[in-house]
C-alpha cells in the first residue's frame, strides 16, 4: 500500500507535511503571500530575521539582478522582538504550517535574549540562528567565520531555548565543515545551508558599486552547484539533519540538494518570480517518487552517494 503522506517528515522535532522551507528573508512573515497561495503548501515557514531592537537595515538601492539569481543588501531592516510579539504573534496560527524564527544580533548577549524570550512563544516550532551578522567583540568579523565564535554562540543560545535549534550557515567560513560541527558539538539539532554568497555590481555610467552598501548576498540559480557541493560535504560529516538551499526553482533542483544528504530543502529567490512555486515543487516530488516506484521521499535522502565514484 502506497504511503499517504508520501513528503512528510520529522525533522529535528518539527512535524513537516513537506520538506519543503520558506527562506527566511524571501517570505516576509507569511501574511504577504497568504492572499495568493495556500501556506499549508509548505513544510515550514522561516519569518524574516528578528533582532533585538529595530533595524532601518542599508541604503538604497538594495536589490540588483544578475544573470540567474540577484543581489540583495535589505541589512536585516526589521521592526525587532517587540514588535514581533505584540503585532505578528499573535496571528502566527493563520499561517497553517510549523513557524520557525530567525534570529540574528551583534553579540552573544543579544542572541541569547532573542532565544530567551522566543522560548516561551508556544507558536514558534523552531529558532534558526543568522551567524551571518558582524561580531562587535571581534571587530566586526562575522560570526559564522570563526568555529570556536559559532560554538560559543550555539552553546549561548542552546543555554536558553529548548526547541529545535537551526544554524544558518554562512559560506564566509574558510572551513564550513568545521564550523557545522562545531556547530552540532554545541548543541544545534539542525543546519540549513548556504546562505548568499557576497557579491557585487558595478554601475558602470556612474563608475560606483551599484548597491548602497557597495556588497550584497548573491542568491538564485547561480550559486546552486556551490550549495549543492557543501550540502554533500557537511552530509558526511554530522549527523544532524540538513536543509539545503540555494537557487531552488524546481522540483529537480530540490532533488539533487536531497540526494545530496538535505534532509529538506528552503526554498528563497523563486518565490519572487513565482508565489505558488511551493505547490509546483511538491507536485513534481510527488510524480518523481511514483515514476520510480518509492513510497517516501526520505528513500531519496543521500542516495547518490551510493554511485560508485562516491565510494
Amino acid at each position: 500500500m502506497k504511503n499517504s503522506a508520501p513528503l512528510a517528515l520529522d525533522l529535528a522535532g518539527i512535524k513537516m507535511n513537506s520538506p519543503l522551507v520558506a527562506a527566511s528573508g524571501c517570505y516576509g512573515y507569511g501574511f504577504e503571500y497568504g492572499t495568493w497561495v495556500d501556506l499549508r503548501e509548505w513544510g515550514a515557514i522561516a519569518l524574516q530575521g528578528t533582532t533585538l531592537h529595530p533595524r532601518e537595515g542599508n541604503r538604497p538601492p538594495r536589490l540588483a539582478e544578475t544573470p540567474s539569481g540577484m543581489l540583495n543588501a535589505v541589512g536585516l531592516q526589521n521592526p525587532g522582538i517587540k514588535h514581533f510579539l505584540q503585532e505578528v504573534r499573535p496571528r502566527l496560527g493563520e499561517l497553517g504550517c510549523p513557524v520557525i524564527a530567525n534570529i540574528a544580533g551583534e553579540s552573544v548577549a543579544e542572541y541569547r535574549e532573542l532565544a530567551a524570550i522566543l522560548d516561551g512563544v508556544d507558536e514558534v516550532s523552531a529558532v534558526e540562528i543568522n551567524i551571518s551578522c558582524p561580531n562587535v567583540r571581534l571587530g566586526g568579523i562575522s560570526f559564522g567565520r570563526d568555529p570556536v565564535a559559532v560554538g560559543e554562540l550555539v552553546s549561548a543560545v542552546r543555554g536558553t531555548y529548548r526547541g529545535p535549534l537551526i544554524v544558518k550557515l554562512s559560506m564566509e567560513a574558510s572551513d564550513l565543515v568545521a564550523v557545522g560541527r562545531a556547530a552540532e558539538s554545541a548543541g544545534a539539532d539542525a543546519l540549513s545551508l548556504i546562505n548568499t554568497l557576497k557579491g557585487m555590481v558595478i554601475d558602470i555610467a556612474a563608475r560606483r558599486p551599484f548597491l548602497g552598501n557597495l556588497t550584497g548576498g548573491l542568491s538564485g540559480p547561480a550559486i546552486r552547484p556551490v550549495a549543492v557541493r557543501a550540502v554533500w560535504e557537511m552530509a558526511v560529516a554530522v549527523r544532524i539533519p540538513l536543509i539545503g538551499m540555494g537557487g531552488i526553482a524546481s522540483a529537480e533542483d530540490a532533488l539533487q540538494f536531497i540526494l545530496a544528504g538535505a534532509s529538506a530543502v528552503a526554498v528563497g529567490t523563486a518565490n519572487f518570480i513565482d508565489p505558488h512555486i511551493a505547490r509546483e515543487i511538491n507536485s513534481g516530488l510527488r510524480r518523481f517518487l511514483e515514476q520510480e516506484g518509492l513510497d517516501h521521499y526520505s528513500e531519496l535522502i543521500g542516495a547518490a552517494r551510493d554511485c560508485p565514484e562516491s565510494r
